[in-house]
């Protein structure tokens, strides 16, 4: 695994659907529904699509897009709420990223 991204979850204004990576079925059900929380509203809120994945050193990042014919993407409110969730969410992610070293990384 080293050496590659990994994606860990993700959301889709476009098809309704939220995704967990199973390798990460195993996570407390506590952290996958704050993940899967945190991942609709963005999408409910925002629309297009919200990918968590871990990057190639294991930090976890944050990406977001949109198709590029969706006029209702609000791309300023992307980046407030991606920031938000980073201060928010914080101690969850660095969490995560503690786990993705120790047991994927």
């Amino acid at each position: 695994m080293e050496g590659q991204e990994e994606v860990l979850c993700s959301a889709s204004a476009y098809t309704k659907k939220y995704y967990l990576n199973p390798v990460y079925s195993g996570l407390p059900v506590r952290v996958k529904d704050e993940l899967q929380a945190m991942c609709v509203i963005f999408t409910e809120k925002i629309g297009g699509i919200l990918l968590l994945y871990f990057d190639k050193e294991g930090n976890l990042r944050i990406m977001t897009n949109a198709e590029e014919d969706d006029l209702m993407y609000d791309e300023i409110g992307s980046g407030l709420m991606v920031h938000q969730m980073q201060v928010e969410k914080r101690e969850l992610f660095e969490q995560m990223e503690e786990y993705y070293k120790a047991f994927r990384g």
